[in-house]
């Protein structure tokens, strides 16, 4: 690319002269009519430093005790680079992307402006209207705060460079001094950063992506938000075309280029949660503080757990590759905090097999059954039901209103009959958790949920009851906070990942001091749920005894499995007051696993191990039982007092306004369809029926079970039961 002629002879003497000064204000002051203007201009830097090589200081990020997880400096990974050895196609993107007539105007782009707002506005596709000139004022010349003393600076600050250095110096400056995220300062540094190749090797797909990133270099960052990534890079190739920089072809062959991103591991640890955490600083003080700063950070992670979690991760992943699954993440947090203590977002964020730098902690996945003790906890806060509420637990259709009846099955299609609350959560029965969202309904179960932690469930009407079997998608680190609150006894904690900050003069700016937080639940009925996750009986028909889901020597942590019914997540959450330990696995393309994969051979190995680690050499902790909680046996079949007649019962606890009072009879009279042998439904309209003495159950949902009913006429086939 030619340069065009020089809109001024450069200055001779590069330093800046009174009279300079006043005539570049003087053009400032007509164009804003600003006040000040010589208190603003007081300290105004020289445009001489944009070639002085004084840079700026890096921010480094710390673990808890002090290790060194991450350095975002700026000046060691600056490569100088002369504007002949930058690529023809890395010229035109960033001039597609940046600032189109830059050789053409004279420092402000005011059409550009016009066309940011356009494009930003109309065709939802960001753009701002800062020229080349502008952006190497702020990045080389300026501090990051936005103020208006800050744009006065910067545009006399364009003018002056405008008029001291040619179109091609300006550009070369532009591609050594732009920011391209976090240690990456400048074209080389990047190409050399991202793709282990100089500026001058890149072909029109890399230099696409590298165009894009000193929009937003967190946002865009391959590392961190590939997929955002691929979408700004596929826009600069779009505006490359709409230019006529490139043709289409060239755009349909770049965009389909797979990249390969380089990233040495030995210059990063914990990357997952490094780049979580630069996201949230870039969000609180921008990205020049952040990248330019200095700031010293000093973060919640535990190095070492850290490590621990991601090599059991990668090992017990390895060990499902014929279970159909690549991939796992695992989230361990403090509840009483908020404290993220270790974040593995992959088995290997640097893995070529999949894409490793994939975070699934924050990433949409859907929860299978991990989301039923919310559910269960919104019914016993609400008094719709209690632990020791009886389901019948059998193939069952629910009636929507103005949609096709909903005819959820368990898994594996076992049906288990007569059930209590408290075994149907343990052992995760599909059945009584669709019932219990009937009774709640699913307004207030999204009410209670996000109020409880979960982000992404709006509005009720985009779900139905499929929402108890993990119909919604969720964020792990979302989840992490809901079990935060069960394990909390009701107190919801945010997760924090940030300690302190202090900047480069040492002073703390700023540093989380931990406070109670907001309660969300009673603490009877965390105290329920936590006893029940806890409870190793009640899982056993199930999971069986002793199984992984239990931590020896600790027996009261609680513990939840969840599987899709398409086999493409597989969750195990556990808890105790101490940790919240979530573990997924699955496969990042969405893609099913195999049908062998279950509650308790898929994520439940790698969170035994987790939570065994965690424990190790701890003594048992009991959960602290609310002095207003009342215990008492009760009858298994009614969930109500042990009638006079006897009845099999078990010790169960009940919120204070919940405790059962009436001894109902296990036999009565109830009215028998003759043609089929079976109970009449309330409801159900039928002509040859007769009255019966039986031994019956009638489950929250008011259907009934007679339990000692001769067989079923084999030659018939009862409809599934159904729930209105």
């Amino acid at each position: 690319m030619t340069s065009i002629k020089k809109k001024a002879v450069k200055l001779r003497n590069r330093h800046f002269k009174l009279g300079k000064i006043i005539l570049i204000g003087a053009g400032v002051i007509i164009l804003g009519g600003m006040a000040g203007l010589a208190v603003i201009l007081r300290d105004l830097p020289n445009p001489t430093m944009l070639s002085s090589g004084n840079y700026p200081e890096s921010s480094l990020l710390y673990d808890r005790n002090g290790k060194l997880l991450y350095e975002m400096y700026s000046d060691k990974n600056r490569v100088p680079i002369k504007l002949s050895d930058v690529p023809d196609n890395m010229k035109k993107a960033t001039l597609a992307i940046e600032d189109a007539r830059f050789y053409s105007h004279g420092g402000f782009d005011f059409l550009g402006v016009v066309r940011g707002v356009y494009r930003t506005i109309f065709l939802r596709r960001l753009q701002g209207g800062s020229t080349l000139t502008q952006q190497l004022v702020k990045n080389g010349l300026l501090t990051p705060e936005r103020t208006l003393s800050r744009k006065v600076k910067e545009g006399v600050l364009t003018v002056a460079t405008e008029l001291m250095y040619s179109k091609d110096q300006i550009l070369e400056m532009y591609f050594n001094q732009t920011p391209y995220g976090g240690t990456l300062w400048g074209v080389q540094a990047a190409a050399r950063g991202i793709f282990n190749k100089n500026a001058k090797d890149l072909d029109l797909a890399e230099a696409a992506l590298l165009a894009g990133l000193p929009g937003s270099p967190t946002l865009y960052s391959p590392f961190t938000h590939p997929d955002l990534a691929k979408k700004r890079q596929e826009l600069v190739l779009t505006r490359m075309e709409e230019l006529k920089m490139i043709t289409k072809e060239q755009h349909d062959k770049a965009s389909a280029e797979k990249l390969v991103y380089n990233l040495s591991s030995g210059s990063i640890k914990a990357p997952h949660f490094v780049f979580y955490v630069k996201d949230q600083l870039v969000n609180t003080y921008g990205e020049e503080k952040v990248e330019q700063g200095g700031l010293k950070v000093t973060t919640s992670l535990d190095l070492d757990l850290q490590n621990y979690v991601q090599t059991v991760v990668a090992s017990e992943v390895g060990k499902l590759k014929k279970m159909k699954v690549s991939n796992g993440a695992a989230l361990i947090t403090a509840p009483k905090t908020g404290e993220i203590l270790a974040m593995v977002g992959s088995k290997d964020y640097f893995a070529d097999d999949i894409d490793g730098k994939y975070n699934v902690t924050t990433a949409l996945r859907q929860p299978g059954s991990s989301i039923k003790p919310l559910n269960y906890a919104t019914g016993i806060e609400t008094g719709k039901v209690t632990a020791a509420s009886v389901y019948i637990d059998e193939p069952t259709c629910f009636g929507v209103e103005n949609l096709k009846n909903y005819c959820p099955g368990n898994y594996g299609d076992a049906y288990h009959g007569v059930q209590t609350l408290r075994t149907s959560l343990g052992n995760s029965l599909n059945i009584p958790a669709v019932k219990t969202l009937k009774l709640v309904g699913v307004e207030t179960f999204i009410a209670s949920a996000s109020a409880m932690g979960i982000s992404t469930f709006k509005d009720p009407a985009n779900y139905g009851l499929s929402l108890t079997l993990g119909g919604g998608e969720v964020h792990m680190t979302d989840m992490s906070v809901a079990f935060g609150v069960l394990a909390n006894s009701g107190i919801r904690q945010d997760l924090h990942s940030i300690l302190k900050v202090v900047d480069k003069k040492g002073n703390t700016v700023d540093e989380y001091v931990p406070t109670l937080g907001k309660r969300v639940l009673s603490r009877e009925t965390a105290f329920i749920i936590q006893n029940i996750l806890s409870d190793d009986g009640a899982r056993s028909m199930v999971f069986g005894a002793g199984s992984l889901l239990k931590i020896k020597g600790h027996p009261e942590v609680a513990v939840k499995t969840g599987t899709t019914n398409d086999m493409r997540d597989n969750w195990t959450i556990g808890f105790t007051p101490d940790y919240v330990v979530l573990v997924w696995v699955g496969n990042n393309d969405n893609s099913k696993m195999g049908s062998i994969v279950s509650g308790t051979t898929g994520a439940a190995p790698i969170w035994n191990k987790l939570m065994n680690n965690l424990l190790k050499d701890k003594e048992a902790q009991k959960w602290i039982q609310p002095a207003s909680i009342v215990g008492m046996n009760v009858c298994n079949l009614t969930g109500e007092l042990v009638p006079d007649g006897g009845c099999d019962s078990h010790y169960e606890y009940f919120k204070p306004d919940m405790v059962p009072s009436e001894k109902l009879p296990v036999r009565r009279s109830i009215l028998i369809d003759k043609d089929t042998g079976l109970p009449v439904q309330p409801g159900e309209q039928k002509t040859n029926v007769e009255p019966q003495d039986h031994l019956v159950v009638e489950d929250v949902t008011h259907s009934i079970m007679c339990l000692d009913c001769p067989p079923v006429n084999p030659s018939v086939t009862p409809a599934p039961l159904m729930v209105n």
